[in-house]
């Protein structure tokens, strides 16, 4: 079981690269509610503006994705400038998504602390800085590739605040939560779930709130109603989604939805017209 393909098949990834070549001066990013920002910073110094309120240099060759990007710009040497690839990053189709949220406002890594990319970058250096047939499409799939080996490392790293990065990182969570992603329909209970963890019901539960910031009740609850939002955004039948995810009856899902949502399935539906 790979958990991290299995919340990838849940929530697509989606890149699309928008710039790609040398930058002077100012560039200004909007604040972005849909979709997380990847600047990937080849060569040059570049000053950072506006993540969380503060200002940092990079002046080595940086990855850096902003999950939940506010209003930023880069600054970059007038004469010398700066090579960079700058693309959008979307999960699922939505801004709401439980990979992003478990992320910090800014993940920064230098390319030196990935090892096993150089391969990648080299190739999608050579499709950035030159017009090979079909090189858009290109360049957004190497982008898609790189962000999972983003995820990989964050996970690895544990650069994950809370939420499902962070449980799927944690050794004794990590085969719960993926379970749960797999079967949501399943009857899960908290002696079923601590048993699949090897722990005991008490230490269990502390452990999985102090991780991943909720119950293990509330995440069930939350990942059936998202896995529900999905299905009917693809025009699943109500009734039938609520089997697919665990509750009785059409009813039952649609307590759970105003529990979370604050609105019913079908006003949530409307929503998306």
């Amino acid at each position: 079981m790979d958990p991290l393909a299995n919340l990838l098949n849940s929530f697509s990834l989606h890149a699309g690269v928008f710039y790609t070549g040398n930058i002077c001066g100012i560039h200004d990013f909007e604040r972005d509610t849909q979709r997380g920002h990847l600047h990937l910073i080849r060569s040059g110094d570049v000053q950072v503006r506006g993540v969380g309120r503060r200002r940092f240099a990079v002046t080595e060759p940086t990855l850096m994705f902003l999950p939940r990007p506010d209003q930023h710009r880069l600054v970059a040497d007038e004469v010398a400038g700066a090579d960079v690839v700058c693309a959008t990053v979307q999960f699922g189709g939505t801004g709401i998504n439980p990979i992003t949220a478990s992320l910090p406002a800014l993940v920064r890594v230098p390319l030196t602390q990935m090892p096993g990319v150089d391969a990648l970058l080299e190739l999608m250096f050579d499709e950035a800085f030159h017009e090979h047939p079909g090189r858009q499409g290109v360049l957004d799939r190497l982008c898609e590739v790189l962000m999972v080996r983003l995820l990989r490392h964050c996970l690895a790293q544990g650069l994950a605040q809370g939420g499902t990065l962070a449980g799927l990182a944690d050794a004794r969570l990590g085969p719960v939560l993926a379970a749960l992603h797999e079967a949501p329909a399943h009857e899960w209970d908290l002696p079923g779930m601590a048993s699949l963890a090897g722990m005991s019901r008490a230490r269990f539960a502390v452990r999985f709130r102090n991780v991943t910031g909720q119950t293990p009740a509330d995440y069930l609850a939350s990942w059936r109603v998202l896995t529900a939002q999905r299905l009917m955004a693809r025009g699943v039948a109500i009734k039938q989604v609520a089997e697919e995810v665990g509750y009785g009856s059409a009813s039952a899902l649609s307590r759970a939805f105003v529990r979370k949502l604050g609105l019913a399935p079908g006003a949530w539906v409307s929503q998306l017209a």
